[in-house]
């Protein structure tokens, strides 16, 4: 399943502007977290400041950009299958386990499992990689209809 490096290349334009919007969405999503959480403590104290605030610290970064450096657990998952303890017990060196997918099927991407994109499995420079097809949710109106519900 060899892909030639330049159909393949996980770094052009497109790849990147879909993974910046996955993580854009997930900073965007734990930013809006924030503010909820302040605006609750804010809430309880009554008076509407928080003590010892990061906000308040001198040089504190601004909005989402202090999230930028926090680490998000990112997943690739090609299927899935149930088995019985009975079988799982028999798996031994060349057993084969067969998926819910077929070969060609997209794979899901889950960040913070959560998914929130499909893409095909490419090969490049003998290294799997994912070339994101379809974004499935938009996370800032996730983010959105969670903050109304809740």
């Amino acid at each position: 399943m060899a892909q030639d490096p330049q159909q393949s290349d996980p770094n052009d334009d497109s790849s990147r502007q879909e993974a910046a919007k996955i993580v854009q969405g997930a900073l965007d999503d734990a930013s809006k977290s924030v503010s909820a959480m302040q605006d609750a403590a804010s809430e309880a104290l009554g008076d509407g400041d928080i003590p010892g605030s990061l906000m308040d610290a001198p040089n504190a970064p601004e909005g989402i950009d202090m999230l930028r450096d926090v680490d998000l657990h990112v997943a690739i998952e090609l299927g899935r299958t149930n088995m019985l303890v009975e079988d799982v017990l028999k798996i031994t060196d060349g057993s084969v386990i067969e998926l819910d997918k077929l070969a060609g099927d997209p794979v899901d991407v889950y960040v913070n499992d959560r998914l929130v994109a499909r893409g095909e499995v490419l090969v490049l420079n003998d290294n799997f990689c994912i070339r994101v097809s379809e974004i499935v949710a938009n996370l800032e109106d996730e983010a959105n209809e969670a903050a109304k519900a809740g």
